[in-house]
């Protein structure tokens, strides 16, 4: 087992699901609290992180039509709650030392440096972690496209992706109990078999630049680390498997 990380630079996607505890809203600054230590723990190591987080505890933008809402309007909702998580993980990080940058999509000088590719990956290059804020700025694009649209840019090794459970199965493992969950899987099989890990043009977009993604359970205390250690957790979705 390597006793260095395989990585050394990673984008990390958080839903914002993860940031409410057990809440049924909103923020718990316990919880940032200890995400917040995570990352710290992997920095330390020398890995370069960038993160890209979800608004769903705040507003989902994809519920907004059935509320009678246009998606367009809604989707805007959406891309300012993640700004929202973004500054609440960003004061969380501050506080155990960690440099953090928050980086919008759309533009809020006041609140957030606008989003500039080179500016950027000099922030990672300067071991500040990069908070991108926002999605892409454009409605009817998840924050999951977002994640792999910001990989790619700023070159990422690896889509870390945090979720509730322990990596990607063939049926929903809280539904279905003798659900299989697959070691590897290739991101055209993630498409065929219209697994829900992250959305067929996120999926896509990975798939055509050859970017790994790890899927794991974020709930697992240390899974980030084990996960840029090389360690076997979750699921791999590469290009074949």
């Amino acid at each position: 087992m390597t006793t260095s990380p395989i990585y050394k630079r990673i984008l990390l996607k958080l839903s914002g699901e993860a940031l409410m505890g057990r809440q049924s809203f909103g923020v718990d600054p316990q919880v940032t609290g200890q995400i917040a230590q995570e990352i710290k723990d992997v920095h330390s190591l020398g890995v370069e992180i960038a993160i890209v987080i979800g608004g769903g505890n705040i507003f989902r933008g994809l519920s907004a039509p059935a509320q009678g809402m246009e998606r367009v309007s809604g989707d805007l909702m959406g891309m300012l709650a993640t700004v929202i998580n973004s500054i609440a993980l960003q004061d969380s990080l501050e506080k155990v030392g960690v440099f953090t940058r928050v980086v919008s999509a759309i533009e809020m000088r006041e609140v957030a440096e606008p989003f500039i590719r080179r500016r950027a990956i000099r922030h990672l290059e300067k071991r500040r972690v990069v908070i991108f804020a926002a999605g892409i700025g454009n409605p009817y694009f998840s924050t999951d496209t977002a994640a792999a649209l910001r990989a790619m840019e700023v070159k990422a090794e690896v889509i870390l992706k945090a979720t509730k459970v322990d990596g990607i199965y063939d049926a929903d493992p809280i539904k279905v109990k003798n659900a299989t969950m697959f070691d590897e899987i290739s991101h055209l099989d993630v498409i065929g078999k219209g697994l829900k890990v992250m959305d067929a043009t996120a999926i896509s977009l990975c798939m055509e630049n050859q970017m790994p993604i790890i899927v794991f359970n974020l709930l697992r205390t240390g899974n980030i680390q084990r996960a840029v250690m090389g360690e076997s957790i979750g699921t791999v979705v590469k290009g074949s498997a």
